[in-house]
């Protein structure tokens, strides 16, 4: 009966969800009693996150012992990027998953020393909508969009910014060339989550990148 496989399918994703926010709530007791901070960043392919995660571990790995988790459906260049800033790096292939979850997390956290890691930053899998399902258990999630991806991209993707902590509108360097409203992407942004903390950045020239790393370290 249709009735009933529409039925089974809802049945499949609440329990796929339930045992994604258990296993995410496992993940968070992990890292606070190991006293580790951690950040999952999330946004669209080109928006710029990798350059931004390497901006911030450049400027801080001399204080902080950090590890890097990668997360893509196929290859390690993200990580490899990374990795040349002296940073550890785990790299997560999904597949055909379209981001990660908390069980990928998970085994990280069970199977890695954390003895001496006091900050973990995550680059989950590059897309705007799958990433909102999927709790992973961390102290921030970071939404990422850039200029370029045109000035209705925050509004076509709300439920992002609705569950984040901190948003980041990136590329600003080109806001010379580009057609749109910086200004009004923060409006967007606030009408969706008035409590979110915005930053207008640029990972190429490192504008309001201390800004950022000050706000999610202190």
């Amino acid at each position: 009966m249709p009735g009933n496989k529409t039925s089974r399918i809802i049945e499949l994703n609440e329990d796929l969800i339930e045992n994604n926010d258990r296993l995410a709530e496992e993940n968070k007791q992990i890292l606070k009693e190991k006293n580790i901070r951690s950040y999952d960043f999330v946004g669209a392919i080109g928006a710029g996150k990798t350059a931004i995660i390497e901006n911030i571990v450049e400027k801080i790995s001399r204080d902080y012992n950090i590890l890097v988790i990668n997360g893509d459906v196929a290859t390690r260049i993200d990580a490899d990027r990374i990795e040349k800033h002296g940073v550890r790096t785990i790299q997560i292939n999904t597949g055909r998953e379209c981001a990660l979850n908390s069980y990928h997390i998970s085994q990280v956290l069970k199977n890695y020393d954390l003895n001496e890691v006091n900050v973990v930053f995550i680059e989950n899998v590059g897309n705007l909508i799958c990433p909102s399902d999927f709790i992973l258990g961390v102290e921030k999630r970071i939404v990422i969009v850039s200029i370029t991806e045109g000035p209705w991209v925050i509004r076509k993707h709300p439920m992002l910014f609705k569950f984040s902590d901190v948003a980041i509108i990136n590329k600003i360097d080109l806001k010379d060339v580009m057609d749109v409203n910086i200004e009004d992407m923060v409006k967007d942004a606030r009408e969706i989550n008035p409590n979110l903390k915005i930053f207008v950045t640029s990972a190429t020239t490192g504008e309001n990148i201390s800004k950022l790393i000050n706000y999610i370290l202190n």
